[in-house]
């Protein structure tokens, strides 16, 4: 392999020094036009790249923002990186990106990773809600976003939707088409999402002058499609199927339009389904699924908006601030307009 050619060789062939070098480089401003030129020159003709590590140790800075999801099979997510993606464009900079795919121990090696690249800033969906992961990038004080993730101002920058109004939002839907037999297909209620869309859910039911526990909850382990298959075979088994189910995110939605499908059960006659963040592939399904959108390029590149004017040279006068998106409700073939449950 060939070895890399180094600055110092750059400098002693165009006859200038390593500074001036570094200047044309970095402030090319402060260079006489003839001397960039010749600089330029050099650099084509023997292919140097400069080393981006050995930019950020002088200049204490870096250009790439990072970005950790939650599941990057998840296509909601992948709008949202595009979204911050733009942003950071926009700015000059790039994104590098990690998914944790819902792991504590995946998370820790990312937050571990960016932080020993010196990243310039992170936007994280955390895995661990209680935030210990983001301890190593803490203590290097490397700014961070929450995305997805409601947090107060006093703790940090974060962008979210309303995902209790959204639960409302799906279930009121349902309530007015006149099913009283609902459930909820969660993932981990662990997660703040998944616990706020039941939130809202059972505000809507409450709304209704309907009692809680009218209100079925299925939990999955994850928020898949494998999950929603299975999910939709347990209401098959169950003594009283309801008419109407909520799911807490589209693959949810999809995977128990799956297991109907495959069981007979026509939707929606036999079953309304609502899923949530209103993906690609929810208008796309065989039989179209209403669905909570959340704007998430828009998410994406709000977070990223606020990374980039918390790292910025002038940001002394940067005050965290928490910004909350609003969830509308797309109705599709999968929901019934009418009175048809009992």
């Amino acid at each position: 392999m060939a070895q890399a050619v180094s600055i110092k060789e750059v400098a002693r062939l165009a006859g200038v020094s390593v500074g001036t070098v570094s200047n044309v480089l970095n402030r090319p401003e402060k260079v006489a036009e003839e001397t960039r030129d010749r600089v330029r020159a050099v650099i084509e003709r023997i292919g140097f790249v400069r080393s981006e590590s050995a930019r950020q140790l002088r200049a204490g800075s870096s250009r790439m923002l990072a970005m950790l999801v939650l599941d990057m099979a998840n296509p909601f997510f992948a709008a949202v990186a595009k979204g911050a993606e733009a942003a950071a464009r926009e700015a000059g900079l790039g994104v590098m990106l990690g998914n944790s795919a819902g792991s504590t121990a995946e998370e820790d090696y990312y937050l571990s990773l960016f932080a020993e690249q010196r990243v310039r800033g992170v936007l994280v969906t955390p895995a661990d809600t209680t935030g210990r992961g983001l301890g190593d990038i803490e203590r290097r004080s490397i700014p961070y976003v929450h995305v997805d993730r409601e947090v107060p101002a006093a703790e940090g920058c974060s962008v979210s939707v309303d995902d209790v109004m959204g639960g409302t939002l799906a279930v009121r839907h349902l309530l007015d088409a006149g099913h009283r037999r609902v459930t909820y297909i969660s993932g981990p209620m662990r997660l703040p999402q998944c616990r706020d869309r039941h939130a809202g859910a059972l505000a809507a039911l409450r709304e209704a002058g309907l009692p809680d526990d009218a209100l079925h909850l299925v939990e999955s382990a994850r928020l898949d499609v494998a999950s929603g298959i299975d999910a939709g075979a347990r209401l098959l088994g169950l003594p009283e199927r309801p008419t109407a189910v909520f799911c807490a995110n589209d693959l949810l939605a999809l995977g128990v339009l799956q297991a109907m499908y495959a069981a007979g059960v026509r939707v929606p006659r036999d079953l309304a389904i609502v899923g949530y963040d209103d993906i690609e592939f929810a208008a796309a399904a065989v039989v179209p699924l209403t669905s909570v959108r959340r704007p998430a390029q828009r998410m994406g590149r709000a977070a990223a908006e606020l990374l980039i004017e918390e790292t910025a040279e002038d940001a002394d006068d940067h005050r965290h601030r928490s910004v909350v998106l609003q969830p509308e409700l797309v109705v599709r073939g999968s929901t019934l307009r009418t009175s048809q449950s009992g």
